[in-house]
């Protein structure tokens, strides 16, 4: 799992750096300017949780409970696609359909960093 989490997190942190890039250089022209604030959040929090995939990866060796390390990876993941996802969505289609979606992804993120609290402490 560790190489899958190390996969995982380098090519979201990739993904994250496009967007941003995208975000500050094409979509500042075309969006508002709190359409590009909500894209602006999807993009730091993608990175953020992109970094904390590779740190999870690391830790998987470290901890010894890698179910529970693991389950908090993908935990992480599942967030990066609902809540940054959402973001992006709604902020370039203006669809309110997937403004719902985005606390399921924090959801998500909450879940993902408590059940890493959970391993350090077994």
């Amino acid at each position: 799992m560790m190489k899958i989490f190390v996969l995982i997190g380098s090519l979201n942190a990739f993904l994250s750096v496009a967007l941003g890039a995208f975000g500050a250089h094409i979509l500042k022209q075309k969006l508002t300017p709190d359409k590009l604030d909500v894209f602006q959040t999807g993009v730091h929090y993608h990175m953020i949780h992109a970094v904390a995939l590779i740190a999870i990866a690391i830790l998987s060796d470290k901890l010894g409970n890698t179910s529970m390390v693991n389950a908090s990876g993908w935990a992480i993941f599942i967030g990066i696609i609902l809540f940054s996802g959402s973001l992006y969505a709604l902020s370039l289609t203006g669809i309110k359909f997937f403004g719902p979606i985005t606390p399921l992804g924090g959801l998500s993120f909450l879940v993902g960093w408590i059940l890493l609290a959970i391993a350090a402490l077994k």
